[in-house]
């Protein structure tokens, strides 16, 4: 057998640019991969019509409702009617229509739950950014959240309420200075596992900017913790809203929410059942639905689960 020559066993291939860019080419997106693995979570996909549905529905209800909630006016002689053709919700113990209260008030709740949501976000990613990485900062900064942490909220709400006053405002105010301690200690702890990788080093050796360092090499990481607890934050503030209205700390009388309409309730519900159901399944309807949708699309925004 003739033996081949060197040269002929191997040849040159042609460069073509238009051919290496191409093959280079990823349409890969990150936001794209986390809806489409969100969307094939089915059960997630329906908490998420549903609870859409219950927002908008709010909105909705007070326009196809036959009275205006800021016209309301109390009839003693129409109170406690049951659910009818005429009050679809019936009437509360001062006779005013509990369709338009019921939604008013679930309104009022979800624009709080919101609020404060993206507040406690804001508020403790900031300083748990800060708080892992600049290291001067981590003792005072955990004093701090450790005095914060060892006093119940019950506490603070009460001195607020009492000192204070009581509004949408006061009390979205008072959630967000008080509720970003969950998202602050979370982002701290993921910040102290990734300030010293060798990217990070190099980071800091060129010169580069805290700021930069945080939001360009360190923030993206954070991404499926920072959804998970927004997520999570929503459904605890509906939560705790109502829990502390029924207690009478919550929001002030005339601004109805859902939490003071279980307060009211709670004096004629063995008799008048109607009157804590229908503000109760909107509570458990938007509470349950946010927290599975949380959790699933946090999951989905893990890039860990992403191939």
């Amino acid at each position: 057998m003739e033996k081949k020559n060197k040269n002929d066993l191997f040849e040159f291939v042609e460069y073509s640019p238009e051919a290496a860019e191409r093959i280079g080419y990823s349409d890969y997106s990150y936001w794209g991969s986390v809806f489409q693995n969100f969307l094939k979570k089915k059960s997630a996909v329906v908490m998420t019509i549903i609870f859409f549905a219950v927002v908008i529905f709010s909105f909705i209800a007070l326009i196809i409702g036959k009275y205006d909630y800021s016209a309301l006016v109390a009839d003693s002689s129409l109170a406690f009617t049951k659910p009818n053709g005429e009050f679809w919700f019936g009437t509360d113990n001062l006779g005013r229509d509990y369709w338009c209260q019921v939604w008013f008030a679930a309104q009022t709740s979800i624009k709080l739950a919101l609020i404060v949501a993206l507040g406690e976000c804001v508020v403790g990613v900031t300083i748990g950014c800060l708080w892992g990485y600049v290291r001067w900062l981590d003792r005072p900064l955990t004093e701090l959240y450790n005095i914060i942490n060892n006093v119940p909220m019950i506490i603070y709400m009460t001195l607020i309420a009492l000192l204070v006053g009581q509004s949408f405002t006061i009390m979205a105010v008072s959630l967000i200075c008080f509720g970003w301690l969950t998202m602050a200690r979370n982002v701290r702890n993921l910040v102290l596992m990734y300030r010293d990788r060798e990217y990070n080093l190099a980071s800091r050796c060129l010169g580069t900017p805290v700021w930069r360092v945080l939001t360009k090499n360190i923030l993206p990481y954070l991404i499926s913790i920072i959804i998970l607890r927004l997520a999570l934050s929503i459904p605890s503030t509906i939560a705790l809203e109502s829990t502390l209205s029924y207690l009478g700390l919550g929001l002030d009388i005339n601004t109805p929410s859902l939490g003071i309409l279980l307060r009211n309730a709670r004096s004629y519900f063995m008799q008048y059942p109607y009157l804590l159901i229908f503000p109760a399944v909107i509570v458990s309807t938007i509470t349950i639905t946010f927290y599975l949708v949380g959790n699933a699309f946090s999951d989905a925004a893990d890039p860990r689960n992403h191939v």
